[in-house]
């Protein structure tokens, strides 16, 4: 398998002022009234986080994008947020380029604060609105409200910021279709350039997770769920925007290249408190507590970078390539699973493939870009992606991939 370097870094920013109801994310909540600029926490995390860049090894790559992901990157006042670009760019180096992408909340972020971030180089925002209705924002454990919605977009247009996307969650307690429309619609007319629409997932530590039961009331039944994924697709592409990814819309020229990263199944950096990177073969999880990470990161300048984490192998690389590939519209390039796998192993992924292509849910495209209808041995040359249908195949991936993964998971036993 090809040895790729990094040449993208994520940042985890674990701070939150309180947990939203759905969240599993490593976070520590400081409260409503933390002061961002005198916080200890702040400080020694922002400290701790530049030690584990410093010692991770470079490869004299510049990094052509940078994600500050959390919790809520944009309590990071100013001079923190300077202090981890500075280190980025002293280590590794950073193309003048790159993408640079900031999380915000809304009601987190005063117009001093986003002037400065943009003056520091950051380029991209995305802004945490799930919905547009108080009653659901409360109900979901959100800190914002829809003043503070209005406040943060004003914001953004005074600092005269092109290029920001904007979050929307869909499948929550109590949300029905219509107020689902209503929230898409609210989006567009504030025109961002990306729209990320992701669908609950409960997860069993989350107090959602511990109260609610997937397709029982007050969460949508499936049914619903769908027409929601449906009507997603359909408002969104009818007002311009480009569905590139599962749940992801962009303008042209928009979508967002450091999560293409990980769709792209390439390698990156990531730093801090449960920050998983993909680097040398390895990926790894970083300890999900402030003071465990503290912990391993004094332990990592003690043993000089190492990661004990197994090595990927082939089998592991092809089914990350479909898990992650097939969440794009592009799809996965087949001619790089031949260059990697061999011809060979064509035959029994499209034998696995064959019931969802008759099903419309799988396609299978050429050099000229056209739906190859039926496939046999001269064929292989011509076959380039292999992709997903919108919205059909999109929505039933889940069963897909797991068709996939139990064909080749017992060959990476072997």
């Amino acid at each position: 398998m090809e040895t790729m370097i990094p040449s993208s870094a994520y940042l985890h920013i674990p701070f939150c002022r309180r947990r939203c109801y759905y969240c599993d994310f490593p976070i520590s909540v400081l409260g409503d009234k933390t002061d961002i600029n005198t916080s200890l926490s702040i400080q020694n995390y922002v400290d701790i986080l530049c030690q584990e860049i410093q010692v991770t090894p470079s490869y004299n790559v510049p990094l052509k994008t940078v994600f500050f992901g959390g919790g809520t990157p944009s309590l990071l006042s100013p001079v923190y947020l300077e202090k981890i670009l500075t280190t980025l760019a002293q280590h590794f180096g950073i193309s003048s380029d790159a993408e640079i992408s900031l999380e915000m909340d809304p009601g987190t972020f005063t117009l001093q604060q986003l002037q400065s971030y943009k003056n520091l180089g950051v380029n991209r925002f995305s802004l945490g609105i799930q919905v547009f209705q108080d009653e659901l924002l409360e109900k979901c454990g959100r800190f914002h409200r829809l003043k503070d919605i209005e406040n943060a977009i004003n914001l953004i247009h005074q600092v005269n910021i092109d290029n920001f996307s904007l979050d929307l969650i869909s499948g929550l307690p109590y949300q029905t279709l219509e107020a689902w429309q209503f929230s898409l619609e609210k989006a567009i007319e504030i025109n961002p350039k990306h729209l990320s629409c992701y669908d609950l997932v409960l997860e069993p530590v989350t107090a959602f997770g511990k109260q609610y039961k997937p397709g029982k009331f007050p969460l949508p039944q499936d049914e619903i769920a769908a027409q929601m994924y449906r009507l997603t697709q359909q408002i969104l592409t009818n007002a311009g925007y480009e569905h590139y990814e599962i749940s992801n819309y962009a303008k042209s020229g928009y979508q967002c290249l450091h999560n293409r990263v990980y769709w792209e199944n390439k390698p990156y950096y990531a730093f801090g408190m449960g920050a998983a990177s993909y680097t040398n073969q390895q990926r790894f999880t970083r300890p999900r507590t402030r003071q465990t990470y503290y912990d391993w990161v004094e332990e990592l300048l003690k043993s000089n970078y190492f990661i004990d984490s197994p090595y990927l192998t082939n089998i592991d690389h092809l089914l990350e390539t479909f898990m992650l590939g097939l969440r794009l519209s592009d799809g996965v390039d087949s001619s790089k699973i031949v260059a990697q796998f061999g011809k060979e192993i064509m035959p029994r992924i499209y034998q696995k493939l064959c019931p969802y292509i008759q099903q419309q849910w799988v396609e299978l495209i050429d050099t000229n870009g056209h739906i190859i209808s039926n496939i046999n041995d001269n064929k292989w040359g011509e076959l380039t992606k292999i992709r997903l249908t919108d919205p059909d195949g999109f929505l039933v991936s889940n069963t897909i991939l797991a068709t996939l993964f139990e064909e080749f998971e017992s060959d990476s036993k072997q």
